[in-house]
């Protein structure tokens, strides 16, 4: 479903800088212990974390304990809040990439649903540019995916029709 919620949108690219290498069952199983570790996913509490911070979440077995990713996240949530400013939101900036509407696709096997396209690597190259990391282009189309950026449901999919009334609207 299309999310336009900043502090949801915040949210999902915390769990998805998380899920990078790993399944996305995993960062599921632990969602809501994440949502504990990292303040209910306030960018402004995560963007001032310090060590202290960073250590406790070192230990907290309830989450993903890389301290590459945590240190990602805290820098991440930092160029959120630069990205809210400058466009006024993080929902305006980023949907901007998908002409502020969702892409509709007409796959109908998942083999042909991409990992990465064209827009996840340009959304990628400018976040990275930003100084954002764990923002890869794959990365960004599950992200894309996640947040309703792209219907990736595949048309003999209940949630197809419900998302596109039976029509796609961009080639799959």
């Amino acid at each position: 479903m299309p999310l336009h919620d900043d502090r949801r949108l915040f949210e999902m690219l915390l769990l998805e800088s998380f899920q990078a290498g790993l399944s996305w069952l995993t960062i599921l199983r632990k969602r809501e212990n994440f949502r504990a570790a990292f303040d209910g996913f306030d960018p402004v509490k995560v963007a001032a974390y310090g060590d202290g911070k960073i250590e406790a979440l070192m230990s907290d077995a309830g989450i993903v304990r890389n301290r590459a990713k945590i240190k990602a996240v805290i820098n991440n949530a930092g160029v959120f809040l630069e990205l809210q400013k400058e466009f006024g939101s993080f929902e305006r900036y980023l949907w901007a990439f998908v002409g502020h509407h969702p892409v509709q696709h007409a796959y109908s096997e998942l083999a042909q649903i991409p990992a990465e396209d064209e827009t996840s690597r340009a959304m990628s190259k400018d976040l990275k540019k930003r100084g954002m990391g764990f923002v890869g282009p794959t990365t960004m189309y599950a992200l894309m995916q996640s947040v309703g950026m792209v219907n990736d449901h595949l048309t003999g999919c209940f949630r197809y029709g419900q998302l596109t009334g039976g029509h796609a609207t961009a080639k799959g």
